[in-house]
């Protein structure tokens, strides 16, 4: 009935709502979030505070978990500078053959189990399917051993069929060297290699560190390469005392090796996650930090526009009273 009427007397209406600024018109079921011009809303300062209180409250967060990441880093970088003496030998044995033409290889690719580390997660895995493209064909095989949660979740979307194994939660512990070796051991008891390429981050710094692969030939390779000459051929001028066949030396060896390579490998990509997730906090709680001067910049000047709204509108209805009279 009541919309009827205002059909009928429109006319009469319209004129005094037209003539009245657009921006006078308010509904009485308004907020105070409205109370600006048209087209234009003020923030309130209860909704400022809480996003104050929620930015306090991830620095806190993020400081923290710097603090946690910088005392495990304390805890194994040095065993990680110390496991290094493990592996020079074989290299300097042995030698690295990162461009070693083999009919099988297996990728091993190391990754963290946790996120908020930066960038070492993505590398690995880039350098992983590099290495696929690399050493794929039509008469190769190529498989991956993923060791780490995060290398798992993006390996997983379009290199499924092509994982041979996956090992997760490796840091959940201590690290140390019994627990690495039944982990290459399981490594090698599941698959059938020429050629395990071990791609890991190495540690430098706390914002450095550099994707490296380690390569580790099957003895039957080594022996192989041995016959044919190079730096393994200097192999058969070794006196091999004992009753064991050059094969079983060379089994041996191999396994010894892998599980060396892979200790380190370890060792250095936890000292690489924990300085990149050192770096990221870092850089959070400071971004936190200008968030929240920002934020409380605008708290002061929310702040400062309703006590000045307030004062004028006193103002103003003193002198209408003043005036009336």
């Amino acid at each position: 009935m009541a919309m009827t009427v205002f059909r009928r007397e429109g006319s009469r209406f319209l004129p005094s709502i037209a003539a009245r600024p657009i921006a006078a018109i308010r509904s009485p079921l308004s907020s105070d979030q409205e109370d600006g011009p048209l087209g234009v809303r003020s923030i309130s300062t209860q909704v400022v505070r809480n996003r104050m209180k929620s930015v306090k409250n991830i620095q806190k967060i993020t400081k923290a978990m710097k603090m946690v990441a910088a005392s495990k880093l304390r805890a194994v970088q040095g065993r990680a500078e110390n496991s290094r003496g493990l592996w020079h030998p074989f290299t300097a044995l042995l030698g690295d053959n990162p461009s070693i033409d083999v009919k099988k290889s297996v990728v091993v690719t190391l990754s963290s189990d946790k996120g908020l580390c930066g960038g070492i997660n993505s590398t690995v895995v880039k350098v992983s399917r590099a290495l696929y493209k690399l050493n794929a064909g039509p008469e190769k095989d190529v498989k991956f051993v993923i060791v780490g949660e995060k290398a798992k979740a993006i390996m997983f979307r379009d290199s499924k069929n092509d994982i041979s194994l996956t090992v997760t939660e490796l840091n959940k512990n201590p690290l140390n060297y019994a627990q690495v070796s039944v982990l290459a051991d399981d490594i090698l008891k599941n698959v059938e290699f020429d050629a395990l390429r071990i791609v890991y981050n190495k540690f430098h710094s706390v914002v450095a560190f550099l994707p490296t692969v380690a390569t580790v030939l099957s003895p039957e390779i080594i022996e192989k390469e041995s016959e044919v000459g190079g730096k393994l051929g200097e192999l058969d001028s070794y006196e091999i005392e004992g009753g064991e066949t050059k094969g079983e030396i060379l089994q041996n060896l191999a396994e010894f090796q892998f599980s060396c390579v892979m200790f380190n490998a370890v060792l250095e990509n936890a000292c690489s996650e924990m300085g990149a997730r050192m770096s990221a906090m870092d850089s959070s709680s400071r971004n936190a930090g200008e968030m929240l001067d920002r934020l409380t910049l605008t708290y002061n000047r929310t702040r400062q526009a309703s006590i000045t709204t307030e004062l004028i509108e006193i103002i103003s209805g003193a002198s209408a009273l003043e005036a009336a009279k």
